[in-house]
């Protein structure tokens, strides 16, 4: 009798102690989904976005106090810095995951790697400096080519996200309708700054704020020109469709006369290259091929200033072709 209940109790335990484990990994997972979950990290990014705002609106007051920092002390130093919502926007623009202590924090420890590797060189201490200031700088200029490239993918994505708003027009729908249309149709990283603007009308924040709103988070001309034709169309009138439709067209025809322009500047833009590069590509081969001849140019005092005189005369020459082949539209 004994032998058959525990026999019977076996199966039974067993049975209890795995659903018990399944139900504790279940709840493992959902306490870790709820923090850092992709639903999670949607939220996290569209909280940054209206955090990095200027508007100070009661509506989305409690929105911008995101944590800069997981540390309460330096989060607490951070705010207390002028101007820190520009930084957190500037990182915010870029499409990266960061925080402003995160970048902060990226820079120093770059910095101090660098110069504590130079310190068992025999390098001068202003070629050290040099070195340690640009590799402080590497981050922020990787945050830059960051947002350079995400801001101009958003610039092409314009043309088409404006034809599908004024689509949504001409079917019937409304301006908010035709926003969220495109934040759903579209795709990133234009479709995420439109869902933004959706959420901000849908917190209650007015169409001219999170219009507003949109042109801080993309500073680029041809959005702020989409913004000035709402605001102008919602104050007197028109045909908002038709509006957007001539937009679209328009910057479809400075995007192609961009491309134009960079074709036919290839060659200049390739002799820039060239000529800068060549000086110190000679200078490498000379230093290899005969190092007492090339080695006064940083050795002897006349020799130096020669040098310093050349760099800067080239620095200004690596400007002036810089300008010309900038043709703005």
């Amino acid at each position: 009798m004994h032998t058959l209940l525990a026999n019977s109790f076996f199966p039974v335990f067993a049975i209890a102690v795995f659903v018990a484990i399944v139900l504790f990994v279940e709840g493992l997972y959902l306490i870790w989904n709820s923090h850092h979950g992709p639903e999670a990290k949607r939220i996290e990014l569209r909280l940054r976005a209206l955090s990095a705002s200027s508007d100070s609106t009661e509506h989305t007051a409690v929105l911008k106090n995101r944590m800069l920092s997981n540390i309460p002390a330096i989060e607490k130093l951070l705010f207390s810095i002028p101007r820190i919502h520009q930084l957190d926007r500037f990182i915010l623009q870029s499409g990266l995951e960061w925080t402003v202590a995160m970048l902060l924090l990226t820079s120093l420890m770059m910095g101090a790697v660098f110069y504590t590797a130079l310190l068992f060189t025999a390098v001068s201490l202003s070629f050290r400096l040099a070195i340690t200031l640009a590799a402080t700088l590497m981050p922020w200029a990787y945050v830059q080519w960051r947002r350079n490239k995400r801001l101009h993918k958003i610039e092409q994505q314009l043309p088409d996200t404006l034809d599908l708003i004024s689509r949504a027009l001409r079917a019937g729908h409304a301006l908010p309708s035709g926003l969220k249309m495109a934040g759903n149709e579209m795709f990133d990283p234009i479709a995420r700054e439109f869902r933004i603007t959706h959420d901000e009308i849908n917190f209650g924040v007015s169409m001219q704020q999170a219009l507003t709103n949109f042109g801080e988070r993309v500073p680029i001309t041809d959005v702020r020109y989409f913004i000035v034709a709402v605001l102008i169309q919602r104050e007197a009138g028109g045909n908002l469709a038709e509006i957007l439709d001539n937009l679209s067209k328009l910057i479809r025809n400075r995007l192609k006369f961009h491309a134009r322009i960079k074709v036919l500047t290839t060659e200049g833009r390739m002799s820039a290259w060239v000529l800068g590069i060549m000086p110190f590509g000679l200078a490498g081969l000379l230093n290899y091929a005969n190092h007492d001849f090339i080695s006064v140019l940083w050795t002897d005092p006349a020799g130096i200033k020669i040098s310093n005189v050349v760099l800067g005369l080239m620095a200004m020459g690596a400007i002036w072709l810089y300008k010309l082949l900038q043709i703005r539209a």
